[in-house]
């Protein structure tokens, strides 16, 4: 297997609330809700970088097509890193996220590694980082 990661899938309890979240709240590109003429289809994808989507799915349609039981809300199982360039972006991207309805869990503060960063959970309590690393060159 090659280490490549091209889409990113998070179930969602309702799909047009995070669909406003991501696209209105924090300025995600999409062309909105997708694939409603199918049963179990609706999704909605954001381009993030070079060959790396983000889709938000329903919960029970990602548990239909997984033959899994729906799973329930749960953190920190894991966390989604956005990386910018500045510590005043790390505290503008928190705000951002903050006034369009994110739980700030943790204000951004100097971190123990070096850097910048702070935690937000999204309307469906997906963990969101948002770090300065003075480690990291950012290609845009």
């Amino acid at each position: 297997m090659k280490p490549r990661i091209t889409l990113i899938t998070l179930g969602v309890d309702d799909l047009k609330k995070s669909l406003a979240f991501y696209r209105d709240g924090l300025g995600l590109v999409t062309q909105g809700i997708v694939g409603e003429e199918f049963a179990h289809g609706a999704v909605v994808f954001f381009d993030l970088q070079a060959g790396l989507k983000l889709a938000l799915w329903p919960r029970h349609s990602l548990a239909h097509d997984t033959g899994l039981p729906p799973s329930q809300r749960s953190a920190p199982g894991f966390a989604l890193a956005h990386n910018v360039g500045t510590r005043e972006e790390v505290d503008a991207v928190m705000e951002q996220a903050r006034r369009a309805g994110a739980t700030i869990v943790k204000p951004a503060q100097p971190a123990f590694w070096g850097g910048y960063s702070g935690y937000f959970q999204d309307p469906d309590d997906h963990l969101w980082e948002v770090a300065w690393n003075p480690q990291f060159d950012l290609a845009e």
